[in-house]
């Protein structure tokens, strides 16, 4: 009797310890590296890319932290109307990225001066695969989908971000449920 307690809590440590290994390494394969570009800032004044990019990078990384995604960043910034299929590949490889993510941010102005801006933005996300592939491509804006009149750039920014992200897995979720699973 002795011999038949030791033999089942054996097979029941063993039984645990396959089981959970299974599951890191299910849970492992699930996340995905996503390179992110630098966001292409519109009116393309100096000025303001360091901030946009701040706030950009730090929704980002705030949003998928909650997905146990890993974020990679690149300073490169690429023109979002056109995106060269070779370039985005070459990334990806170089990095070791399954997905990448073209940005634009596109500050409102307001007013008749040169500098005078609207704190409201629209986000703009492209969505591709690692061969360069077109996936998906949304855009965010925090004045038409939020109504926000008050409040810092930053946060709109990252309140566009935020939003261009969900949209995204959104329209992904439709287009293709197993690619959107770690995702």
């Amino acid at each position: 009797m002795k011999k038949i307690i030791t033999f089942v809590t054996f097979a029941t440590f063993l039984f645990v310890g396959i089981t959970s290994v299974k599951a890191q390494k299910s849970t492992g394969d699930k996340i995905k590296k996503i390179l992110y570009f630098n966001p292409e800032v519109e009116p393309d004044i100096d000025e303001i890319k360091e901030p946009t990019n701040t706030a950009f990078f730090s929704a980002v990384s705030d949003n998928l932290s909650e997905r146990k995604n890993k974020m990679l960043k690149t300073e490169t910034q690429i023109s979002f109307d056109s995106i060269d299929k070779k370039t985005i590949t070459d990334y990806c490889i170089n990095n070791d990225a399954d997905f990448a993510v073209v940005p634009k941010v596109k500050y409102f102005k307001v007013g008749l001066g040169k500098y005078v801006f609207s704190n409201q933005v629209v986000v703009s996300m492209k969505l591709f695969d690692a061969e360069g592939n077109l996936l998906t491509e949304t855009d965010y804006d925090t004045y038409r989908k939020n109504m926000r009149l008050l409040g810092s750039t930053v946060n709109s920014v990252k309140i566009g971000t935020n939003g261009a992200i969900k949209d995204i897995l959104k329209k992904l979720r439709k287009i293709k449920p197993s690619t959107e699973e770690g995702f």
